[in-house]
């Protein structure tokens, strides 16, 4: 490989063929997560409470998890096919999305404009999502085929730390442009990603000695792969996966409000950069440490046993509830949304190399696409299942509710601990693939 990358020069780099464009692709959709930013702002533009808005962002996560499912085969025929799909949805729905703010903000209430949000940052910017995810991982473990987990984890935090990076960008703009900032944001960031997600495309390629099946070269059918070991396999790494982002998004979603729950609501700006920093450096620190162990699913069990005593400690000492004021009480309660954070974005950046050293390269675009259905779901279910608990628990009708907030990690520890021992008992142990 170094001898042909000395011939080729850049055209056979490849951190300018796999790693450039990778981050290219996952800096800019990596952007979803900044919906908490503006949600509000475009509830009240467009004259919608802020619950019938958030469904877009659910949508967003559904609609990844679902095409990344759908067109997997997509991505493991031509991913300059499906990178540049990702590069027109994304983009065009975030210009669509700005387009009906506009219009919910000229004719407010208008259900069309909350519609055509759903559309557009819902189900268009999710095919976009979707694609623009799964383009670029293969082709990193490719040629990074001895440091998979270092490579995949590098550009899954690129789609980690988009938060942290475009956040102020976004809150200087809506600052900036005044009343109709929100929509004209969004037109300007359309542009920009395309330009970013197009130089991507462009440079994104798979290394010239990889040979993907051709013509009458028959690719084995995915479940075909899935059953060269006990069904039980699949379905343990999908649901400890899928445990393990609801989990996620249960605290991730609310982190702002347990924060001021704890008297920290000036620091909350401050807070949530560093929650996006350990949300990116797990994806990047758990999977490079997991290339250096025998089997990656131990990451997994770490992910889960370091959550399960972190809450526990929250939960026995009361942290969200009794933590205003308390110094050590706070702390914990920091740890745990830190921990939470790095958990989340590990266990993203793990699971393409762990299915890789359980059934191979040949189709990990695909199974790897099928996986991310868990994503998709646990959109539709993590942070409306921790809505729905802080509306209905404590005092909801208050300004803050941590008694609503500290009865979460009830249901988030017994789904940690059910994670646990699915990475236990039902997933096997896999010599690394290379």
């Amino acid at each position: 490989m170094e001898n042909t990358q000395k011939k080729g020069g850049w055209r056979t780099n490849k951190w300018i063929r796999a790693a450039i464009p990778a981050l290219l692709l996952h800096c800019s959709i990596g952007t979803v997560y900044c919906w908490s930013i503006f949600s509000q702002e475009i509830a009240d533009y467009i004259g919608f409470s802020k619950g019938a808005t958030e469904w877009a962002f659910s949508f967003a996560i559904f609609f990844l998890g679902m095409s990344a499912a759908f067109l997997g085969n997509v991505v493991e025929k031509d991913i300059h096919k499906s990178s540049l799909i990702a590069t027109i949805c994304f983009a065009g729905g975030m210009a669509g999305t700005g387009f009906f703010i506009w219009y919910g903000g000229m004719n407010p209430g208008n259900i069309l404009a909350l519609l055509g949000i759903y559309l557009c940052y819902g189900f268009i910017m999710g095919v976009g999502l979707g694609t623009g995810y799964l383009s670029p991982v293969k082709t990193l473990m490719l040629w990074f085929a001895d440091r998979k987990g270092l490579a995949t984890g590098l550009a899954v935090a690129g789609f980690g730390a988009a938060k942290a990076i475009a956040s102020p960008i976004m809150t200087a703009m809506l600052d900036g442009l005044g009343k109709n900032g929100i929509w004209m944001m969004f037109l300007i960031l359309a542009c920009v990603y395309f330009v970013m997600m197009f130089v991507g495309h462009l440079l994104l390629k798979k290394p010239d000695d990889w040979h993907e099946p051709q013509g009458n070269e028959k690719s084995p059918k995915i479940l075909d792969v899935l059953k060269t070991k006990k069904i039980t396999n699949y379905i343990g790494i999908w649901l400890m996966f899928y445990i393990n982002i609801t989990c996620g998004l249960a605290l991730i979603s609310q982190e702002k409000m347990i924060f001021k729950c704890l008297g920290l609501a000036g620091a909350v700006g401050i807070l949530s950069t560093v929650s996006a920093i350990f949300n990116a450096g797990g994806r990047l620190g758990f999977s490079a440490w997991a290339d250096k162990l025998k089997d990656r699913n131990t990451i997994y069990k770490l992910i889960f046993i370091i959550s399960i005593v972190l809450t526990g400690i929250v939960i026995l000492t009361g942290g969200i509830a009794n933590g205003a004021g308390n110094t050590v009480l706070i702390a914990i309660v920091i740890a745990l949304v830190m921990m939470v954070n790095a958990g989340y974005g590990g266990g993203f950046s793990n699971v393409p190399t762990l299915l890789s050293d359980h059934y191979g390269m040949s189709n990990i675009s695909a199974i790897h696409g099928i996986t991310l259905s868990a994503w998709g779901f646990a959109g539709l279910t993590g942070n409306q299942m921790a809505s729905w608990i802080v509306s209905h628990f404590g005092t909801p009708e208050a300004a803050y509710n941590p008694i609503g907030y500290q009865t979460v990690l009830y249901v988030t520890i017994a789904l940690y601990a059910v994670a646990l021992l699915l990475s236990i008992f039902f997933v096997e142990k896999a010599k690394k693939e290379n």
